[in-house]
């Protein structure tokens, strides 16, 4: 079973969420909406009528709701499946996407609302090309240092929205299509499937090195 790194996800899907402040002025509409999905977030985080335990549920479930409006899962579950998906009939598509949003949920949701919001993003710009784009941040890291945080983002709908994540450099969504194509590889695509059903199954995301991630670029 592959390990999942806690860590990992706080300092990823998390940290766009769980924001005490941004900074940097410069911005376009994916930076925009970007931003807007993390305020309203931070809405949800600050209500006090959904404080408390007794209220995780709803809370859960609001921030998840949001969550839906930034992420396209449907697009990041495709490209995480890769050569895959293809070879898919529609409702084993759709039965992917769900688990794999249900998977990108139970990692970061529970963290979310956990999060004290004492993290800091830096917007660092945005490069654009037609319906694509990449958010440029960055987050502290110990020490002084900063890690590369970039959200790749496409225009649906007339909306921007996150298709993958590139922390460090690494794709997230590449490095989940790795895991998946070796269980599939080595096994079956039913057996993955198998362990996304499960709630045992977990998958590990990639990672920076807490003491010194690189310089922004």
């Amino acid at each position: 079973m592959v390990r999942h790194n806690a860590r990992v996800i706080a300092m990823s899907l998390i940290l766009l969420f769980a924001l005490s402040s941004v900074r940097g002025a410069w911005a376009g509409p994916p930076t925009d909406q970007l931003r807007e999905g993390v305020e309203r977030v931070l809405t949800i985080l600050r209500d006090p009528e959904l404080a408390g335990d007794k209220q995780v549920d709803q809370r859960r479930s609001a921030i998840s709701k949001v969550a839906g409006e930034m992420f396209d899962f449907g697009e990041m579950a495709k490209r995480s499946l890769g050569q895959h998906w293809d070879g898919r009939t529609v409702p084993q598509r759709g039965e992917f996407v769900r688990l794999f949003t249900a998977l990108i949920e139970r990692s970061y949701v529970s963290k979310v609302d956990q999060h004290d919001a004492a993290a800091k993003m830096t917007y660092r710009g945005e490069t654009v090309d037609g319906d694509y784009a990449v958010v440029h941040t960055t987050i502290p890291l110990p020490h002084g240092n900063e890690m590369p945080l970039d959200y790749r983002m496409h225009s649906t709908s007339g909306r921007w929205q996150v298709y993958d994540l590139s922390i460090d450099g690494i794709s997230l969504v590449s490095n989940y299509r790795s895991q998946f194509n070796k269980i599939i590889r080595t096994s079956s695509y039913p057996a993955l499937v198998a362990r996304l059903k499960s709630s045992q199954a977990e998958f590990s995301a990639p990672s920076a090195a807490p003491s010194g991630g690189k310089a922004a670029r």
